[in-house]
């Protein structure tokens, strides 16, 4: 049984609230540093019985683990992706050319970042009130120093700058706690999402770093700063009538996966209003190539209705045929929130930057998040059918040589040549969550001997 009071919330749980701001921190006061951790109101995974007005977690680099004296053996016992940092493995994820760390913003374009505390809260007024009191414990004290603070907020009907509702999918994890969003898939074992349990791949589970009562029970989070270029979307959807005989909103599900109000095409491939109309608790009913199907309308091998190649699709494969082993061994939880203001397609020339700040979790970097970005959305061999191609939406490919590929029943497939770059990766940092007593344990580190205290280079 999980111990869901000492779990991070955020781990296993979408709080739903409006707002959010991100304290990027460097270690100033290791002593001092230490101290502030015991007097954050850490918000752990326990059920609610009155939503909160706010919730905060927090998060440390490796170096940021090493700055607040954690021994070099614990550090040691760590993963190497996590140990070796985003800034070092952009070319595992495909963070190259205009996504590579020399091009990133936000401070996170060089080392040195050590922690993120993580504040979400259900108004503007409650975010700033915490933010001046957050800022009062750990950067007026002179314990922490601000890298940069991202503020992100929930942009009218609750959609991404690119129109669509999101959300819907994520795992149902085996620890007690209900999915508002449950799918056909397998309830995903907590050893994929925390440490110190049986994992997803059989027989085997993640090693937990030491002592044990630092690294049980948490779990590695990637941040990640996704730019998105909403004029560069808006003119491929006005023109893809004319260029590609597709109407604009039928293209913009076809790369998806979803209608902008999510419902997925899988369930109603011609429209986004199915009737009988979909309850918001079934958008997540469906699968690609159901072993169970009645009618083969809905066995969807071929991506007729749903593309191959689809966003959603390529991140969360389902039942479909893919190289390499199942798709749910590499799911991941993703947490998410836009900034930067609603674009106005009238001022599609404004300069704002605006994107979306995403949190990716599981309990391994390499085995979940960059498996999934190297393979699936930057693999050009992810499925049969799409040899050649990336992800649409996150894919990595140079400015115009990138194809989307959308078949059709009897005929040629149409393909979307010159697909432009929607996103562009502006800063991204690997994590470790740590557990209640984990964050106890930081907080009641001795001082490490000048001799111990590790270099930190990464």
């Amino acid at each position: 049984m999980v111990p869901l009071d000492d779990v991070q919330g955020l781990i296993l749980r979408s709080y739903g609230m409006d707002c959010a701001a991100l304290f990027l921190l460097r270690v100033q006061d290791p002593a001092a540093a230490r101290r502030t951790l015991g007097s954050l109101p850490v918000t752990a995974g326990t059920l609610w019985q009155e939503k909160p007005a706010f919730c905060v977690n927090l998060a440390f680099t490796i170096q940021g683990l090493a700055a607040l004296d954690v021994s070099p053996a614990s550090l040691n016992s760590f993963p190497q992706d996590f140990a070796a940092g985003a800034f070092s493995r952009c070319a595992e994820v495909g963070d190259i050319g205009p996504c590579s760390a020399e091009n990133w913003d936000y401070g996170l374009g060089q080392p040195g970042l050590h922690a993120i505390v993580l504040l979400f809260a259900q108004s503007p007024d409650v975010r700033d009130a915490q933010t001046t009191l957050l800022r009062q414990t750990l950067v007026s004290s002179g314990a922490w120093s601000e890298v940069t603070t991202l503020p992100g907020d929930v942009l009218p009907g609750s959609v991404a700058h690119f129109g669509y509702r999101d959300g819907f999918s994520q795992p149902t994890v085996d620890c007690g706690l209900e999915n508002p969003f449950p799918d056909k898939q397998p309830v995903a074992p907590a050893g994929e999402f925390l440490l110190g349990y049986p994992s997803q791949f059989d027989q085997f589970s993640y090693p937990v770093p030491v002592p044990d009562e630092l690294g049980r029970n948490g779990s590695f989070m990637v941040l990640r700063i996704l730019e998105q270029d909403c004029a560069a979307f808006d003119a491929l959807l006005n023109q893809s009538e004319q260029r590609y005989g597709i109407e604009g909103e039928l293209l913009a599900a076809k790369i998806m996966g979803r209608w902008r109000n999510g419902t997925p095409l899988s369930i109603s491939p011609g429209s986004d209003s199915p009737i009988p109309p979909l309850a918001t608790s079934d958008l997540n009913q469906y699968d690609y190539v159901p072993s169970d199907a009645i009618l083969d309308a809905f066995n969807d091998r071929r991506g007729v209705r749903c593309p191959i190649g689809a966003h959603m699709r390529r991140a969360n494969p389902r039942s479909s045929t893919i190289a390499g082993d199942g798709g749910s061994r590499h799911r991941i939880v993703r947490r998410g929130i836009p900034y930067g203001p609603l674009y106005d397609p009238s001022k599609p020339n404004d300069g704002i930057k605006r994107g979306l700040l995403g949190l990716f979790i599981g309990v391994s970097i390499k085995d979940q998040f960059e498996f999934l970005m190297s393979e699936w959305m930057n693999g050009s061999t992810f499925a049969p059918g799409i040899y050649g191609t990336t992800d649409p939406i996150l894919g990595n490919s140079a400015e115009g040589e990138n194809t989307f590929v959308i078949p059709r029943d009897n005929s040629t497939p149409l393909v979307i040549s010159h697909f432009p770059r929607l996103v562009t990766t502006r800063g991204s940092a690997y994590t470790f969550l740590p557990s209640i007593t984990g964050l106890r344990f930081i907080a009641n580190l001795p001082p490490s001997l000048p001799s111990d205290t590790p270099s930190s280079t990464s």
